[in-house]
């Protein structure tokens, strides 16, 4: 091949890597930015000792604090986002091959999860009544808890895990003689049905729901559970959920072929020096 032909390759070769590189660079910007903003949460619910943070502590978790899962993601994410900028911006090698192999890991431990919760499907609705359980158990112990539970039941329409009579968990809504709280045989207000004539929610709503026939609880109150609708939720929407899971799967695949890319283009016009 003569020189002229040589450096006319090496020109499109390099023409074709600027476009991927800046392509990798913006990105992974974004990549990076998203892990400062999981860090900055991790870090503010650590520091702030809320709901994130101590959600533990009542809550059979075994010992597991939630806010680490904030901080290790933002991690991973701002350490990949890092390698693939300067990876890209410098034509490193190492950082781009270190981002695409990372990357391949996480892309497969999500493969590996996804099939893992498919196949015990069962089981993680058993722990998620447990989970829901014990939130209820500890309603009144925590105000982000207790926020935290109503804003659910609000959102999904729903009145504990498997229904209304959930709450007998808790010591202030059982329905025992010795409860002598005005709370009792109740529900907390955000498992009331709501009336859209209502500007103010009236937080005594669910007093005496649960002594009332089965028939006229539909009326006052939500009697189906969370884990039900939370189900019925994701059949409702299986297309949306489905998109974004493959999207992010094709980003991810799309980030390591770029990568790849880039990393033999680079090779190829060191190796024509």
């Amino acid at each position: 091949m003569s020189p002229e032909d040589v450096q006319g390759s090496t020109t499109r070769v390099l023409k074709v890597s600027c476009c991927i590189k800046y392509f990798i660079f913006g990105f992974n910007v974004i990549f990076w930015f998203l892990g400062i903003a999981f860090l900055g949460i991790g870090l503010w619910a650590w520091n702030e000792k809320g709901v994130l943070s101590n959600i533990s502590s009542i809550t059979d978790l075994g010992g597991f604090d939630p806010v680490w899962l904030f901080l290790v993601v933002g991690g991973v994410m701002f350490i990949l986002g890092f390698a693939g900028c300067i990876g890209a911006l410098r034509e490193n090698t190492f950082l781009l091959k270190f981002f695409s192999v990372f990357l391949g890991i996480i892309f497969f431990l999500e493969l590996t999860a996804g099939v893992l919760a498919f196949v015990f499907k069962d089981w993680i609705k058993d722990q998620l009544y447990f989970f829901i359980n014990n939130n209820i158990r500890a309603y009144r112990d925590d105000i982000d808890l207790q926020n935290l539970i109503d804003f659910t039941q609000e959102y999904w329409q729903c009145c504990g895990a498997f229904g209304a009579d959930d709450w007998n968990l808790n010591i202030y809504f059982n329905c025992t003689d010795s409860n002598a709280s005005r709370e009792r045989c109740g529900v907390p207000f955000s498992c009331c049905t709501k009336d859209p004539a209502e500007d103010v929610i009236n937080t005594q709503c669910g007093y005496d729901a649960r002594q009332k026939p089965e028939v006229d609880q539909q009326i006052v109150i939500y009697t189906k559970g969370c884990v039900p609708q939370f189900e019925k939720w994701l059949q409702d929407n299986l297309t949306i959920v489905a998109g974004i899971f493959i999207g992010i799967a094709l980003l991810q695949i799309f980030g390591i072929c770029l990568a790849q890319n880039l990393v033999s283009d680079i090779e190829a016009v060191r190796a024509s020096w």
